[in-house]
């Protein structure tokens, strides 16, 4: 338990998120596992283990606390088209609730988990009355801009927003952009941004006593995503070939998605040289510490958490003026953002980052600055844990 909260309850949370490398579920675990280490016992909800959870087992005590992993299984029944995931995971909730008790749960993204939340709120109810557990639902993005937007999903994702007890975005881009889609009137959307572990994601220690796998004088940049479209995979190795016609430099490509495969080949048949896609990779800090800058030029980002993992280590941020990243990479001081889809622009600056170090290392203090002043885990979890207890205010 933190200093100063010993008197304070231990709070029981439910989290359910995606089990992916990108930003949401990683956000969703880091959460868990801090509060965890506060002294509250967490439970986590997922089809399989969070990549931020390798290492943990299924029951964990962690300092003060413990979190408890719950495998989500969806039966393939043959009268189902596709499997019920929604339901399984609603079901799931219901079994944990209704035997161990939950005060909270905070769920992240809308489509599917916040409505598997409210399902199962409402079969808790029917015993547990108005101890049921609150909801909090964590929008991060395309389940407001994509999914959430398609006509299919719109009014059960806007139910399922309306209905959440509390509802948190990461920048101001998504709050507008949520009352813009969803005619939520004046409901209280609350600004949490995210944030990053600064201890764990620093820069590299200027010591003969760490080894560096770099090659000596060539650049690195690094782009780190699932490797969807909305990543535009396309432009991070068109923006790549385009500097290397001008500079050696080689790049490091993090991540697997549907648009690997579709990459790899692009980078065969255009002879493009210096190229290395690592696939999963658990220790992204380690990766980013031995390279130079970041490149991240999609189509979209509602926050854009991998772009302030690579600050918080000190690399230089290439990346789209789009969505929220500009609340968190500042134009011409701790990276270059540029339009959307712009190449040559992207490759302009890419090119001024890798022949002018001093440039790219100013950038990247200030990168770190920002990160540790702005982002760090701590304030950020402290203000989570206070939405928390405001929703579960009773005693046990």
């Amino acid at each position: 338990m933190r200093p100063g909260m010993a008197s304070e309850r231990r709070l029981r949370i439910g989290i359910a998120c995606y089990p992916t490398f990108g930003g949401s579920g990683v956000i969703a675990t880091e959460i868990g596992l801090e509060m965890a280490r506060r002294g509250h016992e967490v439970h986590v909800f997922a089809y399989e283990k969070p990549a931020r959870l390798e290492g943990v087992s299924d029951r964990q005590e962690l300092g003060a606390g413990i979190l408890f992993f719950h495998r989500v299984e969806v039966r393939d029944y043959p009268v189902f088209h596709q499997p019920p995931y929604a339901l399984a995971m609603a079901s799931r909730i219901v079994d944990v609730a209704a035997h161990g008790g939950l005060d909270l749960l905070h769920v992240h993204y809308a489509v599917p988990h916040a409505t598997s939340a409210y399902l199962a709120r409402e079969v808790l109810r029917e015993t547990l009355g108005a101890r049921a557990p609150k909801i909090i639902t964590t929008l991060h993005g395309t389940d407001i801009t994509l999914v959430g937007s398609d006509p299919s999903y719109r009014p059960i994702t806007r139910f399922s927003i309306l209905k959440s007890d509390a509802v948190t975005v990461p920048s101001e881009y998504l709050a507008a952009e949520t009352r813009a889609r969803f005619d939520v009137g004046d409901m209280a959307i609350a600004v949490l941004p995210n944030f990053v572990d600064t201890d764990r994601f620093r820069p590299r220690e200027a010591s003969a006593d760490v080894p560096s796998s770099r090659a000596a004088g060539v650049p690195r940049f690094v782009h780190v995503s699932n490797l969807r479209p909305v990543k535009r995979l396309g432009d991070v190795l068109a923006i790549f070939a385009g500097v290397r016609r001008e500079v050696a430099c080689e790049l490091v490509v993090v991540g697997d998605g549907p648009d690997r495969v579709g990459g790899e080949t692009w980078v065969r048949e255009h002879g493009v040289q210096g190229v290395s896609f690592l696939g999963h990779h658990l220790e992204v800090a380690d990766v980013l510490r031995e390279t130079d800058v970041f490149l991240l030029p999609s189509e979209l980002e509602s926050f854009g958490v991998a772009a302030l993992e690579a600050m918080a280590v000190g690399l230089p941020v290439l990346a789209s003026a789009v969505g929220g990243l500009p609340e968190v990479v500042e134009h011409g001081r701790s990276g270059f953002l540029a339009p959307v889809g712009d190449v040559e622009a992207f490759v302009k600056r890419g090119i001024a980052l890798v022949t002018q170090p001093e440039l790219a290392r100013a950038m990247g203090a200030r990168g770190r600055e920002i990160a540790v002043e702005r982002f760090a885990l701590g304030p950020a979890v402290d203000r989570y844990e206070t939405l928390y207890r405001s929703l579960a205010p009773f005693s046990p």
